[in-house]
């Protein structure tokens, strides 16, 4: 039988760390929290491999996946959530992304367009008592009350083409978001800041890939 938690702590101190993930609120989260329940049951001894983890929900694959764990922890470092920031993710997949923003932020609002996905990933965060989380049915390309709504952080769970200025715009000052951005084979994690001026910084924080989010192949879809 596996040993979940020697699993877990060689994930953070071989995978995580080793990656230049120093923030200790971070390496905690992954500690704390137990990604086995995110996973796809019959995955479920991958839960803490350096690898994507295919997310196949009642038989259908959903061309989706769960991203390795040094990379979902990179991103979340990058965004330095506060406590008492709200965060928009879209692309919630198996929620593990979403739990890992509310160990630090104290709202976060998940759209995800696959129905089965979302019910996958609310019962993920409900039985890890992360009541913080909503979880949304719905296409986060298209505007609607929650994508024109202000963040202090947006977090995309996937990748896009280019950064979406409809959704840059809806970054409160201070701001952050996150993003996979480019077509294979060459794809970024990028982090966008927004300065109380309303200046963007963009930085580069590392290469690799990632599916395409639905609904955000196409740039012109987002005009300011």
């Amino acid at each position: 039988m596996m040993d979940f938690e020697r699993a877990r702590f060689n994930m953070v101190e071989q995978q995580i760390r080793p990656w230049r993930v120093l923030d200790q609120a971070v390496l905690d989260s992954h500690f704390q929290l137990r990604r086995e329940d995110f996973v796809p049951t019959s995955m479920r001894n991958l839960s803490f491999s350096d690898v994507e983890i295919p997310l196949h929900i009642d038989g259908e694959d959903t061309g989706q996946c769960m991203l390795s764990p040094k990379v979902d922890a990179r991103l979340v470092q990058a965004l330095d959530i506060k406590r008492g920031e709200s965060v928009l993710e879209i692309g919630t997949g198996s929620g593990w992304m979403a739990a890992l923003l509310a160990s630090r932020a104290m709202r976060v609002v998940s759209l995800e367009v696959h129905a089965g996905l979302a019910g996958f990933a609310s019962d993920n965060l409900k039985r890890a008592g992360l009541y913080q989380v909503e979880v949304i049915h719905g296409d986060g390309s298209k505007p609607s009350a929650t994508t024109l709504a202000d963040w202090d952080v947006i977090v995309l769970s996937g990748s896009v083409e280019e950064l979406p200025a409809s959704l840059i715009k809806q970054l409160k000052p201070g701001g952050r978001l996150v993003a996979i951005v480019g077509r294979r084979p060459i794809m970024q994690a990028q982090c966008l800041s927004k300065a109380a001026s309303g200046a963007t910084r963009l930085e580069i924080l590392f290469e690799t890939i990632a599916p395409a989010l639905v609904g955000f192949g196409r740039p012109s879809h987002f005009s300011l």
